[in-house]
């Protein structure tokens, strides 16, 4: 069945080694070949004078500022996602605050109703996943139901939680990872904690690394510090502070009209160079520099409160002209910016009284103002109608780009930069829809010259 046969020997060439000796016998002939004539007598003439112009590049400063950019960036802000709740959208609800969660790929959004005078109709929380393989632009991949409106969002820096403030006082802790009964911990209503509306919330880095309490600010002038049994599902106070017109420092006099009256807060910021430092502004347009040492007591008591009330107040800057209704410090330098009703954005040094720039944004309200967290001469400010950026670096202080535009249906409410992805930029409106823009590189990367340019601004003096 089976044979020996004999086959023809195949014999295969070796490419390699004729390609290896083809270049040895390139590299022999150019050795061969001689010399151009005259070539190593003009490289030495001309040595000295090459020598000369390369050590004076090396001291020019004609390209100082500029960076090679070698990849296709995008020079224009792009809409890339336009997402909405459906039960939002049908109880005409507002999208009335935005947050990325620590990873950046899960944008938060608060819904309510703020028509001049919030509702108490239900509303809802509403978190997509950007990453999400799938993602639905009109189905949020986690939808909380909430009794009344919601004022205040705010993400975990490095955990999956979030914490909100309600219109009812309330201020409650969420873990997101949770498909059912998401609630870690809630404040409640009693003597000792927001009657009032609660308008901002921040979570606020403890003594133990890696730990973070809870600080709630809300229209009746209270200020409240609380630490979060995460295993206990419980709130405690840690502080309590009030602000009281009769203790706002001198600077503000002119707001003293009642003695025991109280400053009802309407933003607040956290300083991320001096943990003691926090930033409140108000309905009168107070702007107030506060500490959490102070050992001040309050001048009057609450109704009911248990715990002792300090007043915090320390230093307090130029007043705006109507309700400030937002604050946030810059993450590259002591300075922060602040936006108000009448339509201006207050550059401030955390240590003069009054601003080193003001900006005309807007006509009408500015409702939020960011800093970017990767450049430091830009920020942005939703206007109503529009998102302005605007960016100190132009000579011009006109907006350097203007990237959300609509009807008075769809005012722009609420924005929020992402620190872990700079790209994308989340725009909150009054049509229950949250947008999500891409940033165009000349709005996210910082130049080498920058931060030189911020401490120039830093160290003036204000007028």
């Amino acid at each position: 069945m089976f044979a020996d046969e004999a086959l023809d020997t195949v014999s295969v060439q070796s490419l390699w080694r004729k390609s290896r000796e083809a270049a040895q016998e390139s590299i022999q002939q150019n050795q061969d070949e001689p010399e151009p004539p005259g070539l190593k007598d003009f490289l030495q003439q001309v040595e000295d004078m090459v020598v000369r112009e390369l050590v004076k590049n090396v001291r020019s400063h004609a390209f100082d500022g500029f960076q090679a950019s070698w990849e296709d960036h995008s020079q224009r802000v792009l809409l890339i996602h336009s997402l909405q709740h459906p039960g939002a959208k049908e109880k005409g609800l507002h999208v009335t605050s935005v947050s990325w969660s620590c990873t950046g790929s899960v944008i938060a959004c608060a819904y309510g109703i703020d028509n001049g005078d919030w509702s108490n109709e239900k509303s809802c929380v509403c978190t997509w996943n950007l990453d999400r393989r799938g993602l639905h632009h009109s189905q949020a991949d986690l939808v909380i139901d909430v009794p009344t409106a919601v004022t205040a969002l705010c993400c975990h820096p490095n955990q999956p939680s979030l914490i909100a403030g309600l219109y009812s006082g309330e201020v409650v802790i969420w873990d997101t990872s949770r498909t059912q009964d998401s609630v870690v911990a809630q404040t409640g209503l009693s003597a000792d904690s927001h009657r009032d509306p609660v308008y901002q919330v921040s979570w606020v880095p403890l003594q133990k690394k890696g730990e973070f309490g809870v600080l709630s600010a809300c229209s009746g002038g209270r200020v409240l510090l609380w630490t979060v049994g995460f295993e206990q599902g419980s709130f405690v106070q840690k502080a309590a502070y009030a602000v009281l017109q009769q203790q706002v420092p001198h600077s503000s006099s002119r707001f003293k009209a009642r003695s025991n009256s109280t400053v009802g807060i309407t933003s607040m910021a956290l300083s991320p160079w001096d943990s003691d430092t926090f930033l409140v502004g108000s309905e009168g347009g107070l702007l107030l520099r506060c500490s959490f040492s102070s050992q001040t007591l309050a001048a009057t008591a609450f109704e009911g409160q248990n715990a002792t009330l300090r007043a915090p107040a320390v230093f307090s800057f130029r007043p705006r002209s109507g309700p400030v209704h937002s604050i946030h410090c810059s993450p590259f330098h002591n300075l922060f910016v602040s936006g108000s009703t009448d339509g201006l954005v207050h550059l401030h040094s955390l240590l003069q009284a009054s601003p080193l720039l003001s900006l005309r944004v807007s006509d009408s309200y500015i409702f939020q103002v960011q800093w970017s967290p990767t450049r430091p001469l830009v920020f942005a400010a939703a206007t109503g109608k529009e998102v302005q950026m605007f960016d100190l670096s132009h000579r011009s202080l006109r907006a350097a780009a203007t990237i959300e535009q609509g009807d008075a249906d769809q005012a722009a409410t609420c924005l929020a930069f992402n620190c872990q992805k700079p790209h994308l930029l989340a725009v909150g409106k009054t049509d229950g829809t949250v947008n999500i823009w891409q940033l165009s590189a000349d709005l996210m990367e910082q130049s080498p010259r920058e931060i030189s340019q911020l401490e120039k601004i830093a160290n003036q003096v204000a007028e």
